[in-house]
């Protein structure tokens, strides 16, 4: 039976981000509360935990989680070619509801799933997300609720729905606004950016720091994109 551990409570806090942190050193998973939605957690570098979480949402390889790192330093260790507006984007909006999608570092030791050598990170807005992540280092996080189902904004509906699938559950408390996090591809050469997810960081606030590099949402007749239900630019999947 899985553990669910209520982190307003000191002792259960300490217990459970212990039991959390060894969970994931052990390839299994970790359900955790982030800034946007409650999230589903595995190391990044273990292959076989990676394809776990894949297999506890129902989802395929085709759909690669993101990864939320503990802070920006991190960028360079797991992206390359990283655009200036990309860097502007990233000091205006982390930690916080933002996702960005670059080029992997192709040296890196991971599997992720059919990535196209993208990675999509994020630094979560959460002090027990935060605080885990320090801890443990990279880890591939994609909202905690099975394929097709709305994301868990409370840890008890995670637990629900992906039960003895995961180790510990950490309760942070009702996510609220339940918005996931905008998703950004910046893997353009010319540091333009097109927005592939709308959620917590609006259209504007992103065209305020980088202007007109916000490209027309693909789509739309100024975009010269694929028109609506078309394949959009590929990215690591919804996440939280």
């Amino acid at each position: 039976m899985a553990d669910l551990y209520d982190c307003s409570v000191s002792t259960q806090l300490l217990s459970g981000m212990r039991l959390a942190r060894a969970a994931i050193a052990r390839g299994e998973l970790a359900v955790i509360p982030t800034d946007t939605v409650y999230g589903v957690a595995a190391d990044a570098f273990q292959p076989r935990a990676v394809q776990r979480l894949l297999d506890a949402k129902g989802r395929t390889r085709q759909s690669p989680p993101p990864v939320l790192i503990p802070g920006s330093p991190t960028l360079d260790a797991l992206a390359v070619g990283i655009p200036d507006s990309a860097r502007q984007l990233v000091d205006a909006f982390w930690p916080g509801g933002l996702t960005l999608i670059l080029k992997a570092t192709p040296s890196l030791a991971w599997d992720l799933g059919e990535t196209g050598g993208t990675v999509a990170l994020r630094m979560p807005d959460d002090p027990i997300a935060l605080e885990l992540l320090a801890d443990t280092g990279p880890l591939a996080v994609s909202s905690a609720n099975l394929t097709g189902q709305p994301a868990a904004t409370t840890a008890q509906q995670a637990l629900a729905m992906l039960e003895d699938s995961v180790t510990v559950y950490l309760d942070g408390g009702e996510r609220p606004e339940a918005v996931a996090s905008t998703i950004v591809d910046a893997t353009r050469a010319d540091g333009t950016l097109r927005v592939v997810r709308h959620g917590a960081v609006s259209d504007e606030r992103l065209r305020e720091i980088v202007g007109e590099l916000l490209l027309p949402d693909a789509g739309s007749p100024a975009s010269g994109s694929p028109a609506p239900g078309t394949p959009a630019p590929r990215t690591s999947g919804p996440g939280a």
